[in-house]
């Protein structure tokens, strides 16, 4: 399920110590990470550019001066949070993020498979949507883009203990949503192939 929002470029960069690599490396690596989280944040789509520059060329003024206490990836977190909640602010804190359903669905996947991915991300808008701020936050970062605990509660600024409470209770909101949707009875699927005796004949097959 997650797969369809997380698609890292350079993973295998991401933990390099930030003395080898130049910002180039660094732009390449980490800007997948960036974009998702800025529109994770609630930045509106048509800002979230213009937001992600102005995170990246903090990053090149500061690559140099940063310090080994804490991973390249947490460090990048705080810039994007941090430049995230003055563009909320600026505007009136009043975030307006693009729909989940409107990302990661492939456009070359079949229509059937493009509802199924919709409908999937839907799920689990409502279920993020029934989390707390910080539950959310904390959900995405773990689940969605593998920060540790630590690396959560640096990035946020929030104990670790509260980091993992709050884990734990947005599992519990996921965990609620599974056990309700297996309880609803769905409709057999239909192939695409008895979809198209159906339109030709003009009727059900019975």
């Amino acid at each position: 399920m997650f797969d369809l929002l997380s698609t890292p470029r350079a993973a295998a960069a991401i933990d390099r110590p930030s003395e080898v690599l130049s910002f180039e490396q660094v732009y390449d690596a980490h800007f997948d990470f960036v974009w998702r989280y800025t529109r994770e944040r609630g930045v509106p789509s048509q800002a979230v550019a213009d937001v992600v520059q102005e995170i990246f060329i903090v990053i090149y003024r500061k690559l140099g001066s940063l310090e080994d206490r804490c991973s390249l990836q947490t460090w990048i977190a705080m810039v994007a949070r941090r430049a995230a909640r003055d563009h909320l602010r600026k505007r009136g804190n009043r975030p307006i993020g693009e729909p989940l359903e409107e990302r990661g669905v492939s456009s070359w996947a079949e229509p059937a498979e493009i509802l199924e991915q919709r409908a999937t991300l839907r799920w689990l808008e409502h279920l993020l949507s029934r989390m707390t701020e910080i539950q959310r936050e904390v959900f995405i970062l773990h689940e969605i883009e593998h920060m540790t605990g630590a690396e959560i509660s640096e990035a946020l600024g929030v104990n670790e203990n509260t980091i993992h409470a709050r884990l734990r209770a947005a599992r519990r909101v996921v965990e609620s949503g599974v056990d309700v949707a297996r309880r609803v009875p769905h409709a057999p699927r239909r192939t695409s192939r008895t979809s198209r005796r159906e339109s030709s004949s003009g009727s059900p097959q019975k």
